[in-house]
């Protein structure tokens, strides 16, 4: 098993990842309502089976898309069995991203890294890659695991993307998680 593999939620175990449970702790309107509005793009890394895509694309309503980037292909299947033949199929773009970049190059006005920063082995580079395609008024929200990631773990990442442009505002309270809002400098 390579060290990606190690890294990263396999596409087999996404039942935990999208499930009537997880929506009440994670609500992804009431999470995200404050942060992505009506013609936005937004961008979901590691969008796992879409547990946030899909209200992410209900919230930037007909003008607006949403980009819904992962990994590994299985989870993007996922994501596509959910939206074929819906009104959000228009709405969603599915993009497979390589080992070491997003691979975005449009301009978006919000990313959701929901339980994935951790996940990224060179957060230098993926911060900077962020910051490229981020509009001058957008916006980060990292949201990370309350016991899977320590909070000095969490600091670091914060801190890497501070060096790579961004300042740190209070994320929204979601309970035992760690989470933070970004902005650009």
């Amino acid at each position: 098993m390579s060290k990606r593999e190690n890294r990263v939620c396999p596409v087999e175990n996404t039942a935990g990842l999208d499930n009537k449970f997880r929506r009440l702790l994670h609500n992804p309107r009431k999470i995200l309502l404050p942060y992505i509005q009506q013609g936005m793009t937004a961008l979901d890394v590691g969008c796992g089976p879409g547990f946030f895509s899909i209200d992410m694309a209900k919230l930037v309503g007909n003008n607006g898309r949403v980009i819904a980037a992962d990994l590994q292909q299985g989870m993007l299947d996922k994501v596509e069995a959910k939206i074929t033949g819906t009104a959000l199929e228009n709405r969603i773009i599915l993009h497979k991203c390589s080992e070491n970049r997003i691979g975005v190059t449009e301009t978006v006005d919000f990313v959701l890294l929901f339980y994935m920063a951790h996940e990224v082995q060179k957060k230098s580079e993926f911060f900077k890659e962020i910051e490229e395609i981020l509009n001058p008024a957008g916006r980060i929200l990292i949201v990370e695991p309350p016991f899977h990631v320590s909070r000095s773990a969490f600091e670091e990442t914060v801190n890497t993307a501070i060096a790579a442009g961004f300042t740190q505002a209070a994320g929204p309270r979601i309970p035992l998680n760690k989470t933070v809002i970004l902005r650009k400098s």
